[in-house]
Protein backbone atom coordinates (compact mmCIF):
# COMPACT_ATOMS: atom_id res chain seq x y z
CA UNK A 1 0.00 0.00 0.00
CA UNK A 2 0.71 3.67 -0.44
CA UNK A 3 2.14 5.69 2.15
CA UNK A 4 -0.80 7.84 1.93
CA UNK A 5 -3.10 7.68 4.58
CA UNK A 6 -5.70 9.12 2.20
CA UNK A 7 -5.37 6.07 -0.61
CA UNK A 8 -6.82 3.52 1.80
CA UNK A 9 -10.30 2.27 1.27
CA UNK A 10 -12.49 2.77 4.43
CA UNK A 11 -12.14 -1.28 5.28
CA UNK A 12 -8.19 -1.32 4.68
CA UNK A 13 -8.17 1.80 6.48
CA UNK A 14 -10.87 0.59 9.43
CA UNK A 15 -8.40 -2.73 9.72
CA UNK A 16 -5.42 -0.46 9.73
CA UNK A 17 -6.34 1.33 12.44
CA UNK A 18 -7.93 -1.13 14.64
CA UNK A 19 -4.39 -3.68 14.43
CA UNK A 20 -3.13 0.27 15.59
CA UNK A 21 -0.64 0.48 12.63
CA UNK A 22 -2.10 4.45 12.17
CA UNK A 23 -3.28 6.80 14.54
CA UNK A 24 -6.88 8.22 14.23
CA UNK A 25 -5.42 11.73 14.73
CA UNK A 26 -3.01 11.20 12.22
CA UNK A 27 -5.33 10.05 8.94
CA UNK A 28 -7.74 12.64 10.37
CA UNK A 29 -5.25 15.22 9.81
CA UNK A 30 -4.07 13.96 6.78
CA UNK A 31 -7.50 14.18 4.97
CA UNK A 32 -8.02 17.55 6.43
CA UNK A 33 -4.25 18.61 4.75
CA UNK A 34 -6.05 16.77 1.38
CA UNK A 35 -9.15 19.24 2.01
CA UNK A 36 -7.13 22.26 1.95
CA UNK A 37 -5.30 21.09 -0.99
CA UNK A 38 -7.54 20.52 -2.83
CA UNK A 39 -10.98 21.14 -2.17
CA UNK A 40 -10.06 25.07 -3.33
CA UNK A 41 -10.74 23.56 -6.90
CA UNK A 42 -13.20 20.49 -6.32
CA UNK A 43 -15.39 22.67 -3.67
CA UNK A 44 -17.07 20.15 -2.43
CA UNK A 45 -16.87 20.96 1.23
CA UNK A 46 -19.48 23.67 2.41
CA UNK A 47 -18.24 23.17 6.22
CA UNK A 48 -15.16 21.46 7.72
CA UNK A 49 -15.05 21.04 11.05
CA UNK A 50 -11.57 20.80 11.78
CA UNK A 51 -11.54 21.21 15.23
CA UNK A 52 -14.37 18.24 16.03
CA UNK A 53 -12.50 16.09 14.26
CA UNK A 54 -9.33 15.98 15.33
CA UNK A 55 -10.29 16.36 18.98
CA UNK A 56 -12.62 13.08 18.40
CA UNK A 57 -9.96 11.42 16.62
CA UNK A 58 -7.46 12.10 19.87
CA UNK A 59 -10.34 10.57 22.06
CA UNK A 60 -10.61 7.64 19.81
CA UNK A 61 -6.80 6.86 20.50
CA UNK A 62 -6.31 7.23 23.60
CA UNK A 63 -9.58 4.99 23.86
CA UNK A 64 -7.59 2.71 21.66
CA UNK A 65 -4.74 2.81 23.82
CA UNK A 66 -6.48 2.47 26.93
CA UNK A 67 -8.78 -0.60 25.82
CA UNK A 68 -11.55 0.94 25.98
CA UNK A 69 -14.99 -0.17 24.01
CA UNK A 70 -14.22 1.02 20.49
CA UNK A 71 -17.12 0.77 17.42
CA UNK A 72 -16.55 -0.49 14.10
CA UNK A 73 -15.66 2.78 12.10
CA UNK A 74 -13.35 4.18 15.35
CA UNK A 75 -11.11 7.13 13.52
CA UNK A 76 -12.75 6.41 10.21
CA UNK A 77 -13.17 9.92 8.93
CA UNK A 78 -16.84 10.41 6.87
CA UNK A 79 -18.34 13.53 5.46
CA UNK A 80 -21.79 14.14 5.15
CA UNK A 81 -24.08 15.76 2.47
CA UNK A 82 -25.69 18.66 4.04
CA UNK A 83 -29.15 17.60 4.56
CA UNK A 84 -28.46 15.62 7.56
CA UNK A 85 -28.88 17.70 11.27
CA UNK A 86 -25.66 17.45 12.81
CA UNK A 87 -26.29 19.01 16.47
CA UNK A 88 -23.85 22.59 16.90
CA UNK A 89 -22.67 22.02 12.99
CA UNK A 90 -24.31 24.28 10.27
CA UNK A 91 -26.68 22.33 7.98
CA UNK A 92 -27.77 24.41 5.21
CA UNK A 93 -29.05 21.76 2.16
CA UNK A 94 -27.28 24.25 -0.19
CA UNK A 95 -29.85 26.86 0.42
CA UNK A 96 -29.99 30.34 1.22
CA UNK A 97 -33.22 30.04 3.48
CA UNK A 98 -30.82 27.56 6.04
CA UNK A 99 -27.78 29.40 5.33
CA UNK A 100 -26.86 30.05 8.83
CA UNK A 101 -29.02 27.00 10.69
CA UNK A 102 -27.35 25.72 13.20
CA UNK A 103 -29.44 22.30 14.68
CA UNK A 104 -29.97 21.48 18.39
CA UNK A 105 -30.18 17.67 17.76
CA UNK A 106 -28.04 15.12 15.59
CA UNK A 107 -30.15 13.13 12.87
CA UNK A 108 -30.65 9.11 13.46
CA UNK A 109 -27.56 8.31 11.27
CA UNK A 110 -25.43 11.05 12.20
CA UNK A 111 -25.31 9.83 16.17
CA UNK A 112 -25.68 6.36 14.66
CA UNK A 113 -22.04 6.94 12.79
CA UNK A 114 -20.83 8.92 16.22
CA UNK A 115 -21.54 5.86 18.45
CA UNK A 116 -19.23 3.55 15.54
CA UNK A 117 -16.60 5.84 16.07
CA UNK A 118 -16.60 7.31 13.03
CA UNK A 119 -14.48 10.82 12.81
CA UNK A 120 -17.22 13.58 11.06
CA UNK A 121 -15.24 15.87 8.88
CA UNK A 122 -17.61 18.03 7.71
CA UNK A 123 -20.77 18.69 5.45
CA UNK A 124 -21.12 18.40 1.66
CA UNK A 125 -22.06 20.33 -1.04
CA UNK A 126 -25.65 19.19 -2.88
CA UNK A 127 -27.79 20.50 -5.01
CA UNK A 128 -30.26 22.99 -3.25
CA UNK A 129 -32.82 20.63 -0.90
CA UNK A 130 -31.65 17.58 -3.16
CA UNK A 131 -33.34 18.93 -6.18
CA UNK A 132 -31.15 18.11 -9.13
CA UNK A 133 -28.64 15.95 -10.78
CA UNK A 134 -25.84 18.09 -11.04
CA UNK A 135 -25.11 20.03 -7.99
CA UNK A 136 -25.27 23.16 -10.46
CA UNK A 137 -28.44 24.29 -8.03
CA UNK A 138 -26.21 24.60 -4.83
CA UNK A 139 -26.98 28.45 -3.58
CA UNK A 140 -23.50 28.69 -2.67
CA UNK A 141 -20.82 27.05 -4.82
CA UNK A 142 -20.16 24.85 -7.71
CA UNK A 143 -18.16 21.01 -7.24
CA UNK A 144 -16.92 20.09 -9.96
CA UNK A 145 -16.28 16.43 -11.01
CA UNK A 146 -12.69 15.13 -9.69
CA UNK A 147 -12.12 13.37 -13.21
CA UNK A 148 -12.64 16.67 -15.53
CA UNK A 149 -13.38 19.64 -13.02
CA UNK A 150 -14.73 20.84 -16.36
CA UNK A 151 -17.89 18.64 -15.91
CA UNK A 152 -20.58 17.76 -13.18
CA UNK A 153 -19.75 15.23 -10.25
CA UNK A 154 -23.74 14.47 -10.56
CA UNK A 155 -26.39 15.11 -8.13
CA UNK A 156 -27.87 15.77 -6.08
CA UNK A 157 -25.48 14.07 -3.71
CA UNK A 158 -22.43 15.41 -5.92
CA UNK A 159 -20.71 17.09 -3.03
CA UNK A 160 -20.20 13.26 -1.64
CA UNK A 161 -19.22 11.30 -4.86
CA UNK A 162 -16.93 14.47 -5.09
CA UNK A 163 -15.23 14.19 -2.00
CA UNK A 164 -14.83 10.65 -2.09
CA UNK A 165 -13.36 10.76 -5.54
CA UNK A 166 -11.26 13.28 -5.03
CA UNK A 167 -9.92 11.76 -1.67
CA UNK A 168 -11.26 14.14 1.11
CA UNK A 169 -12.76 11.66 2.87
CA UNK A 170 -12.81 7.81 3.13
CA UNK A 171 -16.06 6.85 2.84
CA UNK A 172 -19.99 9.61 2.58
CA UNK A 173 -23.36 8.99 3.23
CA UNK A 174 -26.04 11.03 0.67
CA UNK A 175 -29.19 10.68 -0.11
CA UNK A 176 -31.41 8.95 -2.90
CA UNK A 177 -35.07 10.46 -3.67
CA UNK A 178 -34.65 9.41 -7.86
CA UNK A 179 -30.75 8.26 -8.38
CA UNK A 180 -29.14 11.28 -5.92
CA UNK A 181 -26.70 8.64 -4.53
CA UNK A 182 -26.48 6.27 -7.69
CA UNK A 183 -26.25 8.75 -10.52
CA UNK A 184 -22.81 10.57 -9.07
CA UNK A 185 -21.82 7.50 -7.70
CA UNK A 186 -21.37 6.59 -11.01
CA UNK A 187 -20.28 9.72 -12.87
CA UNK A 188 -17.22 9.76 -10.07
CA UNK A 189 -16.09 6.33 -10.12
CA UNK A 190 -17.41 5.54 -7.16
CA UNK A 191 -20.04 2.74 -5.21
CA UNK A 192 -22.74 4.05 -4.37
CA UNK A 193 -26.05 1.80 -2.48
CA UNK A 194 -29.37 3.07 -2.38
CA UNK A 195 -30.88 0.65 0.43
CA UNK A 196 -34.76 -0.28 0.26
CA UNK A 197 -37.48 2.62 1.28
CA UNK A 198 -37.63 1.77 5.32
CA UNK A 199 -34.35 0.21 5.75
CA UNK A 200 -32.00 3.57 7.02
CA UNK A 201 -33.96 5.98 9.67
CA UNK A 202 -34.99 9.06 8.01
CA UNK A 203 -34.89 11.13 11.11
CA UNK A 204 -33.41 14.63 10.91
CA UNK A 205 -32.98 14.14 7.49
CA UNK A 206 -34.23 17.44 5.72
CA UNK A 207 -37.15 15.98 3.46
CA UNK A 208 -37.55 16.41 0.40
CA UNK A 209 -39.77 13.74 -1.09
CA UNK A 210 -41.12 11.60 2.06
CA UNK A 211 -42.74 8.61 -0.15
CA UNK A 212 -39.21 8.04 -2.25
CA UNK A 213 -36.25 9.66 0.07
CA UNK A 214 -33.94 7.41 1.08
CA UNK A 215 -30.32 7.82 2.80
CA UNK A 216 -27.04 5.68 2.03
CA UNK A 217 -23.75 4.99 1.44
CA UNK A 218 -21.34 5.56 -0.44
CA UNK A 219 -17.48 4.29 -0.58
CA UNK A 220 -14.40 3.24 -2.94
CA UNK A 221 -15.28 -0.48 -2.88
CA UNK A 222 -18.73 -2.76 -2.35
CA UNK A 223 -17.59 -3.50 1.36
CA UNK A 224 -16.86 -0.02 2.16
CA UNK A 225 -20.18 0.89 1.34
CA UNK A 226 -21.72 -2.42 2.75
CA UNK A 227 -19.94 -1.31 6.32
CA UNK A 228 -21.50 1.68 6.15
CA UNK A 229 -24.85 0.48 5.62
CA UNK A 230 -24.38 -1.81 8.68
CA UNK A 231 -23.75 0.90 11.01
CA UNK A 232 -26.67 3.52 9.62
CA UNK A 233 -29.33 0.65 8.67
CA UNK A 234 -32.13 -0.48 11.64
CA UNK A 235 -35.02 0.29 13.06
CA UNK A 236 -35.61 3.58 14.80
CA UNK A 237 -38.98 4.65 16.50
CA UNK A 238 -38.35 8.21 15.80
CA UNK A 239 -39.38 6.88 12.05
CA UNK A 240 -42.64 5.75 11.19
CA UNK A 241 -41.55 4.49 8.18
CA UNK A 242 -38.60 2.48 9.71
CA UNK A 243 -38.66 -1.63 8.95
CA UNK A 244 -38.10 -3.52 11.85
CA UNK A 245 -36.53 -6.50 9.48
CA UNK A 246 -32.52 -7.81 10.50
CA UNK A 247 -29.91 -5.94 8.80
CA UNK A 248 -27.54 -8.13 6.66
CA UNK A 249 -24.01 -7.77 8.09
CA UNK A 250 -20.58 -9.88 7.37
CA UNK A 251 -20.47 -7.96 3.92
CA UNK A 252 -17.70 -5.87 4.68
CA UNK A 253 -15.56 -8.67 5.80
CA UNK A 254 -16.54 -11.53 2.58
CA UNK A 255 -13.73 -13.25 1.21
CA UNK A 256 -12.30 -12.37 -1.94
CA UNK A 257 -12.88 -14.55 -5.24
CA UNK A 258 -16.58 -15.38 -4.59
CA UNK A 259 -18.23 -16.91 -7.62
CA UNK A 260 -22.18 -16.55 -8.90
CA UNK A 261 -23.19 -19.76 -9.34
CA UNK A 262 -27.16 -20.35 -9.30
CA UNK A 263 -27.43 -16.26 -9.03
CA UNK A 264 -29.88 -15.32 -12.01
CA UNK A 265 -29.49 -11.80 -13.59
CA UNK A 266 -32.66 -10.43 -15.04
CA UNK A 267 -31.44 -7.86 -17.92
CA UNK A 268 -34.76 -5.29 -19.04
CA UNK A 269 -34.74 -4.70 -22.50
CA UNK A 270 -36.04 -1.20 -22.30
CA UNK A 271 -32.67 -0.14 -20.14
CA UNK A 272 -30.84 -0.53 -23.61
CA UNK A 273 -32.90 1.63 -25.74
CA UNK A 274 -31.70 2.25 -29.31
CA UNK A 275 -31.21 6.00 -28.51
CA UNK A 276 -30.63 8.00 -25.54
CA UNK A 277 -27.76 5.43 -24.13
CA UNK A 278 -24.28 6.66 -25.33
CA UNK A 279 -22.25 3.63 -27.31
CA UNK A 280 -19.09 3.41 -24.03
CA UNK A 281 -22.13 3.36 -21.99
CA UNK A 282 -23.75 0.85 -23.60
CA UNK A 283 -20.40 -1.51 -24.82
CA UNK A 284 -19.22 -1.22 -20.73
CA UNK A 285 -22.47 -2.20 -19.02
CA UNK A 286 -22.81 -4.80 -21.61
CA UNK A 287 -19.37 -6.31 -21.07
CA UNK A 288 -19.93 -6.10 -16.87
CA UNK A 289 -23.16 -8.50 -18.06
CA UNK A 290 -21.00 -10.45 -19.55
CA UNK A 291 -18.35 -10.72 -17.45
CA UNK A 292 -21.41 -11.87 -14.30
CA UNK A 293 -21.78 -14.74 -16.64
CA UNK A 294 -18.22 -15.65 -16.50
CA UNK A 295 -18.32 -15.51 -13.26
CA UNK A 296 -21.65 -18.26 -13.09
CA UNK A 297 -24.62 -16.19 -13.20
CA UNK A 298 -27.27 -16.87 -15.34
CA UNK A 299 -28.28 -14.13 -17.79
CA UNK A 300 -31.96 -13.84 -18.11
CA UNK A 301 -34.13 -11.56 -20.44
CA UNK A 302 -37.00 -9.41 -18.46
CA UNK A 303 -39.09 -6.38 -19.02
CA UNK A 304 -40.23 -3.32 -17.27
CA UNK A 305 -42.76 -2.36 -19.53
CA UNK A 306 -43.83 0.96 -17.71
CA UNK A 307 -40.89 1.94 -17.52
CA UNK A 308 -40.85 4.86 -19.96
CA UNK A 309 -43.44 6.55 -17.24
CA UNK A 310 -40.87 6.39 -14.67
CA UNK A 311 -39.84 9.84 -15.32
CA UNK A 312 -43.08 12.02 -15.46
CA UNK A 313 -44.30 9.94 -12.88
CA UNK A 314 -41.85 10.82 -10.61
CA UNK A 315 -41.56 14.27 -11.00
CA UNK A 316 -45.44 14.59 -9.99
CA UNK A 317 -44.79 12.37 -7.11
CA UNK A 318 -41.62 14.39 -5.96
CA UNK A 319 -42.99 17.43 -6.62
CA UNK A 320 -46.25 17.54 -5.10
CA UNK A 321 -44.54 15.69 -1.61
CA UNK A 322 -42.16 18.64 -2.25
CA UNK A 323 -44.39 21.38 -1.96
CA UNK A 324 -45.66 20.28 1.32
CA UNK A 325 -42.24 19.08 2.80
CA UNK A 326 -40.91 22.96 2.15
CA UNK A 327 -44.06 24.44 3.22
CA UNK A 328 -42.67 24.60 7.25
CA UNK A 329 -39.63 27.16 5.52
CA UNK A 330 -42.27 30.64 6.11
CA UNK A 331 -39.40 32.87 7.44
CA UNK A 332 -41.55 32.74 11.26
CA UNK A 333 -40.15 29.34 12.88
CA UNK A 334 -36.33 28.91 11.62
CA UNK A 335 -34.01 30.03 9.05
CA UNK A 336 -33.87 33.13 6.85
CA UNK A 337 -36.63 35.56 7.83
CA UNK A 338 -37.16 38.68 5.71
CA UNK A 339 -37.62 42.28 6.50
CA UNK A 340 -41.36 42.59 6.25
CA UNK A 341 -44.45 45.12 7.67
CA UNK A 342 -47.13 41.81 7.75
CA UNK A 343 -47.72 38.28 7.40
CA UNK A 344 -48.14 37.48 4.02
CA UNK A 345 -45.24 39.59 2.72
CA UNK A 346 -43.06 38.07 5.81
CA UNK A 347 -44.08 34.49 3.34
CA UNK A 348 -43.46 35.65 0.36
CA UNK A 349 -40.04 37.83 0.71
CA UNK A 350 -38.34 35.09 3.33
CA UNK A 351 -38.84 32.13 0.70
CA UNK A 352 -38.40 34.03 -2.31
CA UNK A 353 -35.19 35.29 -1.27
CA UNK A 354 -33.91 31.96 0.55
CA UNK A 355 -35.42 29.65 -2.13
CA UNK A 356 -33.19 29.20 -5.74
CA UNK A 357 -34.86 28.74 -9.02
CA UNK A 358 -34.85 24.96 -9.29
CA UNK A 359 -36.61 24.80 -6.11
CA UNK A 360 -39.68 27.48 -7.46
CA UNK A 361 -40.10 25.89 -9.86
CA UNK A 362 -40.59 22.61 -8.36
CA UNK A 363 -42.36 23.84 -5.58
CA UNK A 364 -44.92 25.54 -8.01
CA UNK A 365 -45.51 22.00 -10.23
CA UNK A 366 -46.29 20.38 -7.14
CA UNK A 367 -48.94 22.86 -5.80
CA UNK A 368 -50.58 22.38 -9.21
CA UNK A 369 -50.49 18.74 -9.25
CA UNK A 370 -52.03 18.83 -5.92
CA UNK A 371 -54.52 21.90 -6.72
CA UNK A 372 -58.47 21.35 -6.94
CA UNK A 373 -59.73 19.91 -10.07
CA UNK A 374 -55.78 18.63 -11.02
CA UNK A 375 -55.27 16.18 -8.46
CA UNK A 376 -57.06 13.23 -10.13
CA UNK A 377 -55.67 13.96 -13.65
CA UNK A 378 -51.54 13.92 -12.14
CA UNK A 379 -50.98 12.76 -8.46
CA UNK A 380 -53.62 10.39 -8.52
CA UNK A 381 -52.66 9.04 -11.82
CA UNK A 382 -49.19 8.95 -10.79
CA UNK A 383 -49.98 7.07 -8.20
CA UNK A 384 -51.86 4.61 -10.31
CA UNK A 385 -48.61 4.20 -12.41
CA UNK A 386 -46.33 3.79 -9.33
CA UNK A 387 -48.28 0.93 -8.67
CA UNK A 388 -47.39 -0.74 -12.03
CA UNK A 389 -44.09 -0.04 -11.86
CA UNK A 390 -43.72 -1.81 -8.86
CA UNK A 391 -45.44 -5.25 -10.31
CA UNK A 392 -43.28 -4.50 -13.04
CA UNK A 393 -40.82 -5.69 -11.08
CA UNK A 394 -42.14 -8.18 -8.72
CA UNK A 395 -42.81 -9.85 -11.66
CA UNK A 396 -39.47 -9.71 -13.28
CA UNK A 397 -38.03 -10.97 -9.53
CA UNK A 398 -40.05 -14.11 -10.12
CA UNK A 399 -37.40 -14.39 -13.10
CA UNK A 400 -34.18 -13.63 -11.62
CA UNK A 401 -32.64 -12.49 -8.46
CA UNK A 402 -30.81 -9.28 -9.08
CA UNK A 403 -31.42 -6.85 -12.27
CA UNK A 404 -28.40 -5.43 -14.13
CA UNK A 405 -28.67 -2.24 -16.34
CA UNK A 406 -26.75 1.59 -17.09
CA UNK A 407 -26.44 3.51 -14.20
CA UNK A 408 -26.74 6.68 -16.56
CA UNK A 409 -27.43 7.50 -20.16
CA UNK A 410 -24.24 9.24 -20.54
CA UNK A 411 -20.71 9.80 -18.37
CA UNK A 412 -20.00 13.28 -16.48
CA UNK A 413 -21.37 15.95 -18.87
CA UNK A 414 -20.22 19.69 -19.10
CA UNK A 415 -20.59 22.28 -16.50
CA UNK A 416 -23.51 24.11 -17.61
CA UNK A 417 -24.63 21.85 -20.59
CA UNK A 418 -28.12 21.55 -18.89
CA UNK A 419 -28.78 24.09 -17.23
CA UNK A 420 -30.89 25.62 -19.51
CA UNK A 421 -32.68 22.77 -20.15
CA UNK A 422 -34.40 21.07 -17.31
CA UNK A 423 -35.71 17.98 -19.48
CA UNK A 424 -32.30 16.51 -20.52
CA UNK A 425 -31.15 17.56 -16.69
CA UNK A 426 -34.49 15.74 -15.35
CA UNK A 427 -33.46 12.48 -17.96
CA UNK A 428 -30.29 11.74 -15.98
CA UNK A 429 -31.82 9.53 -14.50
CA UNK A 430 -33.70 8.10 -16.33
CA UNK A 431 -32.74 4.48 -15.12
CA UNK A 432 -32.72 5.15 -11.46
CA UNK A 433 -36.05 6.63 -10.98
CA UNK A 434 -38.30 3.50 -11.07
CA UNK A 435 -36.29 1.99 -8.26
CA UNK A 436 -36.96 4.90 -5.74
CA UNK A 437 -40.54 4.12 -7.11
CA UNK A 438 -40.71 1.01 -6.39
CA UNK A 439 -39.01 1.25 -3.00
CA UNK A 440 -36.38 -1.17 -3.78
CA UNK A 441 -32.88 -1.51 -3.22
CA UNK A 442 -29.90 -0.53 -5.94
CA UNK A 443 -26.33 -0.26 -6.28
CA UNK A 444 -24.04 1.89 -8.62
CA UNK A 445 -20.47 0.12 -9.14
CA UNK A 446 -17.98 0.81 -12.03
CA UNK A 447 -17.53 -1.12 -14.72
CA UNK A 448 -15.19 0.78 -16.52
CA UNK A 449 -14.40 4.21 -18.75
CA UNK A 450 -14.92 5.84 -21.69
CA UNK A 451 -12.62 7.20 -24.34
CA UNK A 452 -11.90 10.14 -22.35
CA UNK A 453 -11.06 8.38 -18.90
CA UNK A 454 -14.74 9.08 -17.20
CA UNK A 455 -16.20 6.49 -15.10
CA UNK A 456 -18.77 4.52 -16.05
CA UNK A 457 -21.89 2.87 -13.69
CA UNK A 458 -23.13 -0.74 -13.35
CA UNK A 459 -26.80 -0.45 -11.69
CA UNK A 460 -27.38 -3.76 -9.59
CA UNK A 461 -31.41 -3.42 -8.59
CA UNK A 462 -32.66 -5.67 -5.98
CA UNK A 463 -35.93 -7.24 -4.38
CA UNK A 464 -37.00 -5.26 -1.51
CA UNK A 465 -34.41 -5.93 1.77
CA UNK A 466 -32.16 -7.98 -0.25
CA UNK A 467 -29.27 -5.55 -0.33
CA UNK A 468 -27.24 -9.03 0.45
CA UNK A 469 -27.83 -10.20 -3.01
CA UNK A 470 -26.28 -6.33 -4.38
CA UNK A 471 -23.47 -7.14 -1.79
CA UNK A 472 -22.80 -10.79 -3.14
CA UNK A 473 -22.74 -10.09 -6.82
CA UNK A 474 -21.36 -6.53 -6.46
CA UNK A 475 -18.39 -7.63 -4.41
CA UNK A 476 -17.80 -10.93 -6.75
CA UNK A 477 -17.80 -8.81 -10.04
CA UNK A 478 -15.62 -6.18 -8.32
CA UNK A 479 -13.08 -8.94 -6.78
CA UNK A 480 -12.66 -9.39 -10.80
CA UNK A 481 -12.16 -6.07 -12.30
CA UNK A 482 -10.10 -3.10 -11.09
CA UNK A 483 -11.98 -0.49 -11.97
CA UNK A 484 -12.50 0.71 -8.70
CA UNK A 485 -8.85 0.80 -7.82
CA UNK A 486 -8.25 3.94 -10.08
CA UNK A 487 -8.04 7.64 -9.04
CA UNK A 488 -8.37 10.54 -10.72
CA UNK A 489 -4.72 11.32 -12.17
CA UNK A 490 -4.77 15.21 -11.82
CA UNK A 491 -5.36 14.20 -7.98
CA UNK A 492 -3.19 11.51 -6.96
CA UNK A 493 -0.68 11.85 -4.22
CA UNK A 494 1.51 8.82 -2.89
CA UNK A 495 0.12 6.40 -5.62
CA UNK A 496 -2.61 3.88 -6.51
CA UNK A 497 -3.85 1.06 -4.53
CA UNK A 498 -3.35 -1.85 -6.02
CA UNK A 499 -6.32 -4.33 -6.47
CA UNK A 500 -4.85 -6.53 -4.11
CA UNK A 501 -4.55 -3.85 -1.45
CA UNK A 502 -7.54 -2.14 -2.08
CA UNK A 503 -8.74 -5.57 -0.37
CA UNK A 504 -6.65 -5.63 2.87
Amino acid sequence: MSNALTDYSLCALRDALDRREVLAVDVAQAYLDRVSAHDPVIRAYLTVDAEGALQRASEIDSNRAAGGPLGPLAGVPIALKDIFLTKGLRTTCASRILEHFVPPYDATVVTRLREAGAVILGKLNMDEFAMGSSTENSAFQQTKNPWDTTRTPGGSSGGSSAALAAQLCAGTLGTDTGGSIRQPAALCGVVGLKPTYGRVSRFGVIAFASSLDQVGPMGWTVRDAAALHEVIAGFDPQDSTSSDRPVPTGHSRTPVGGRLDGVRVGVPTEYFPETGLTPDVRLKVTEAIGKLRALGAEIVPVSLPHSPYAVATYYVIATAEASSNLARFDGVRYGHRAKADDLLSLYLRSRGEGFGMEVKRRIMLGTFALSAGYYDAYYGKAGQIQTLIRRDFEQAFERCDVIATPTSPSTAFRLGERTEDPMQMYLADIFTISCNLAGLPGLSLPCGFDADGLPIGLQLLGRAFDESMLFRVGCAFEDSTDHHVRRPPSLQTGGVVTGQEAQS
